[in-house]
C-alpha cells in the first residue's frame, strides 16, 4: 500500500510538471489564408470539389503608428514576410510562378522590399524563426513584383488569394503598400 501511495504522489508531481502555462496573447497573431478562399467552410458545407490549391500561414504584425517600409523594414534587407516564424506557403498541386514550375509541397516565403518592387523568395528550409537561419542555397524561386501605393493605410499586414482567369494572385497589403504575386495552374499537354 505504501508503494501504491508513493506512486500516486509521483504521478501527481509528474502531471503537474507536465502541464504548461498558456502563452500570453501574441501581438502578431498567426493567420491562414486558402486558395480557394474559405476552403475549410466550403469543405464543411460539402462544396469543396477537391483539395485546396494552396494555403499560407503567417504572423500578422501591426503598424502601431510606426514607419514600416524604409523604417522598421529596411529596404534591400531580407524580411520574413510577416512576423515571428517565417511565413510558410503550401501548394497542394504544382503551380507556375514567374513562368517556373513549382512542385507541390511546403516552402518558406521571404521578401526583400524596395520602394518600387519586392523580390519574393520561395525557400525549402522549413520551421524557421524569422529570417535568422535563411540559407539562399535552399531557394527554389526568386521573382520581382511591382509595388503600388494604397489609398488608405492598412493596420495589420494581410495576405490573401484572389482568383484570376488562369490561377490566383497572392496579395500583400500593409501600411500604404500593396503588391501581388501571380500564381498559375500549370497546363500539362496530353
Amino acid at each position: 500500500m505504501k508503494l501504491f501511495v508513493s506512486l500516486l504522489c509521483l504521478l501527481a508531481v509528474v502531471t503537474i510538471h507536465a502541464q504548461q502555462k498558456p502563452t500570453d496573447l501574441d501581438k502578431s497573431p498567426m493567420d491562414m489564408s486558402y486558395w480557394p478562399n474559405n476552403y475549410p467552410l466550403l469543405k464543411m458545407n460539402g462544396k469543396a470539389k477537391s483539395m485546396p490549391v494552396a494555403r499560407i500561414v503567417y504572423g500578422r504584425p501591426l503598424k502601431n503608428g510606426r514607419n514600416i517600409f524604409g523604417g522598421i523594414l529596411k529596404y534591400n534587407e531580407l524580411w520574413r514576410l510577416g512576423a515571428n516564424e517565417a511565413t510558410e506557403i503550401e501548394f497542394f498541386n504544382s503551380v507556375k510562378i514567374a513562368g517556373k514550375l513549382v512542385e507541390k509541397g511546403r516552402y518558406t516565403l521571404y521578401c526583400i522590399p524596395n520602394e518600387n518592387k519586392w523580390t519574393i523568395i520561395l525557400n525549402r528550409d522549413l520551421f524557421s524563426w524569422g529570417a535568422y537561419t535563411y540559407d539562399s542555397k535552399k531557394d527554389v524561386l526568386r521573382t520581382d513584383i511591382d509595388i503600388d501605393k494604397n489609398t488608405e493605410s492598412v493596420e495589420a499586414f494581410t495576405m490573401y488569394f484572389e482568383e484570376t482567369k488562369n490561377g490566383a494572385n497572392l496579395n500583400f497589403v500593409w501600411d500604404d503598400v500593396k503588391g501581388s504575386l501571380g500564381i498559375g495552374l500549370p497546363v500539362f499537354k496530353k
